[in-house]
């Protein structure tokens, strides 16, 4: 089952561009034949991002519903699939949204310690855990003071735990522009980590899509 948009290549059949001109004429049957071509990857997409089966299925069928209110506004300068696989994954981002400060916490902390082992013993060292809570801070105002468009991508990437050709279709940039919108973000945080005495990034390497 493809997930992403690069990948999805045109079913047998009418082409979308023609279903699409019907489906506006209000040819209910038309829209039809694009859920039944593309609920599938739709789906597969969302239960990625989402791990859970039925908010996947909630949000594919809030997808298709915000994808047909929409089709006047759809210009056709990518395919139907492209459209509708950034509608669907910013459905998807936006559920994940509901407990984000609870994620970025956790992320903070996981990045604070570098060491799984360390939750134990900042557990029972207030010493150590005075540390880990002044690194998360700083850490966290140095996520909130990098550029919007870093902030977000790196957000993308490691709250959310998208791919970089998934974090490109849901921005609408290229795969390249992510990697370098990671690359300075990273060397902002490590800055930080390193001012603050602790890299756990610094011996790893950076990882692919």
């Amino acid at each position: 089952m493809g997930g992403s948009a690069a990948a999805a290549e045109q079913a047998p059949g009418p082409a979308d561009a023609e279903i699409v001109q019907k489906a506006r004429g209000g040819d209910h049957q038309a829209f039809r034949v694009l859920v039944e071509r593309y609920q599938g990857r739709a789906y597969g997409l969302a239960l990625r991002v989402l791990r859970d089966e039925d908010a996947a299925r909630d949000v594919v069928q809030d997808g298709f519903l915000k994808a047909y209110g929409s089709l006047d506004r759809f210009e056709g300068r990518s395919s139907f699939y492209t459209w509708l696989y950034r509608i669907v994954m910013n459905l998807c981002l936006d559920r994940k949204r509901r407990d984000r400060s609870d994620r970025e916490v956790e992320w903070n902390d996981e990045v604070a310690t570098g060491l799984e082992g360390e939750g134990t013993l900042a557990a029972t060292d207030p010493g150590v855990a005075a540390e880990r809570r002044e690194l998360r801070d700083a850490l966290q105002e140095a996520i909130s003071s990098l550029p919007e468009d870093a902030r977000r991508t790196i957000q993308l990437r490691e709250i959310d735990g998208l791919s970089y050709q998934e974090i490109a279709a849901a921005l609408g940039i290229p795969k390249g522009t992510v990697m370098s919108r990671l690359h300075y973000a990273r060397r902002r945080l490590r800055e930080v980590l390193q001012d603050a005495g602790l890299d756990p990034l610094a011996n790893g390497a950076e990882e692919t899509a």
